[in-house]
């Protein structure tokens, strides 16, 4: 078994907290069904947020999720870069898994699809 990391992003229309935690968790189970994951697989999860966003803690959205208590979670907020893609919410997620790194699925949705657009797959 080896620890792979997984990239995830995804943006929000505005600076509301029901926007940033409902795409927060939309971004999260897809990584997680795409990657056919379980909390237990989950060794730690850093979320950066760009500094446009700042109503809630997208940690905070997570832990709702069911079994996911005792995941260390750690928010922080991105390199503010001049031009760069706003209202964005980002995670790396290192989990525990037999995958090799080429079967890792990261999940970019609505406005981040842009980052990376070589791995978005909806």
């Amino acid at each position: 078994m080896s620890v792979r990391g997984i990239r995830g992003a995804v943006t929000v229309d505005s600076n509301d907290a029901k926007l940033i935690a409902s795409a927060t968790l939309d971004m999260m189970k897809e990584l997680v069904e795409q990657n056919e994951l379980s909390p237990v697989d989950i060794c730690s999860v850093l979320i950066t947020v760009t500094n446009d966003l700042d109503e809630t803690f997208p940690a905070q959205s997570i832990r709702q999720l069911s079994g996911w208590e005792l995941v260390p979670l750690m928010c922080a907020l991105e390199v503010p870069v001049k031009g760069s893609l706003e209202r964005c919410i980002r995670v790396m997620a290192l989990v525990n898994t037999d995958k090799g790194q080429e079967d890792i699925k990261h999940v970019y949705l609505g406005g981040a699809k842009a980052l990376r657009p070589d791995l978005s797959t909806k």
